[in-house]
């Protein structure tokens, strides 16, 4: 079996050094097993996307001396596939409306809405709500988020757990599905149609990814993808899941945190070559880019 894996960035802000480490990772797997790297951009939420930010992915791809197939995918080309999905989870029962705002979520996890940070509650469980109050909502017309109904998808397939992969990253060997960590997640929302978990499986069985390969953090939401993929006839892959890479203080880099970009870095004088060790990659090309 040839590997193909992809790097998938959601171009909603410029690429930071755990991004760099992550496409490195997967880039360096397809190129030792002499397999396929593709470039994928998760533009979904086109109400936070920005075509200069996708611009920036790929010149700080470059600038890093990665390569990888063309044409590049984008999810805003395939808006309809994945509506598709989503409806036919919607018309097998398996989807509700959920129009609950994030303080009304809090107070049904009994956390109060004025505590310090409060979190959004890790596993959401409220299920559906009243026929009559979804009616006066939905004629309302207040915004909504279409969300996957374990119970459901239990109906459905059975003991989720029974539901498999092969991991060989962290923690490597057979997982069991364990989506109750996460609830009844959001599968779309009333302004932008289907959303990232449900194109992400698509997009993984419509470009044959062999391995998917990112940050352990997503070790939770690959439950969920289990699940969609048992749900719509899809492929399981196998999951390479790596260590986060984390700064000086211990946190994983991110975009809301202010995280340096690889802008930044590059025009602070930084060479690629450089970036590359310090992350611990040997140098990719035959030349300095």
């Amino acid at each position: 079996m040839t590997l193909v894996t992809r790097f998938a960035p959601s171009p909603t802000g410029r690429l930071h050094k755990g991004h760099a480490f992550s496409a490195l990772t997967a880039w360096t797997a397809a190129r030792e097993a002499g397999g396929r790297f593709l470039l994928r951009i998760e533009d979904t939420d086109f109400t936070r996307c920005r075509p200069e930010y996708e611009a920036g992915v790929l010149e700080d791809l470059a600038w890093l001396g990665l390569d990888w197939e063309t044409p590049v995918r984008r999810q805003s080309d395939h808006r309809a596939a994945y509506d598709d999905a989503l409806e036919q989870l919607r018309a097998k029962g398996l989807l509700y409306r959920c129009f609950r705002t994030r303080k009304e979520r809090l107070a049904l996890a009994g956390v109060a809405p004025h505590a310090d940070d409060p979190a959004d509650p890790a596993a959401f469980t409220g299920g559906p709500h009243a026929p009559e109050e979804e009616a006066r909502r939905l004629a309302a017309g207040e915004p909504f988020a279409w969300r996957l109904s374990l119970e459901q998808a239990r109906r459905k397939l059975g003991d989720l757990s029974r539901l498999s992969w092969i991991e060989e990253g962290v923690d490597p060997g057979l997982h069991h599905a364990r989506p109750e960590a996460l609830g009844d997640m959001v599968m779309g929302r009333k302004d932008i149609g289907a959303g990232y978990v449900i194109a992400s499986v698509i997009d993984d069985a419509a470009q044959g990814i062999t391995h998917v390969i990112r940050g352990e953090d997503l070790v939770p939401m690959t439950s969920i993808q289990r699940v969609l993929q048992a749900l719509l006839d899809l492929p399981t892959p196998i999951y390479r899941h790596h260590p986060l890479l984390l700064d000086d203080q211990g946190k994983r880099f991110a975009k809301r945190d202010g995280a340096v970009t690889l802008a930044q870095i590059r025009a602070d004088g930084t060479s690629p070559r450089a970036l590359r060790e310090q992350l611990g990659f040997r140098e990719p090309t035959g030349s300095e880019p």
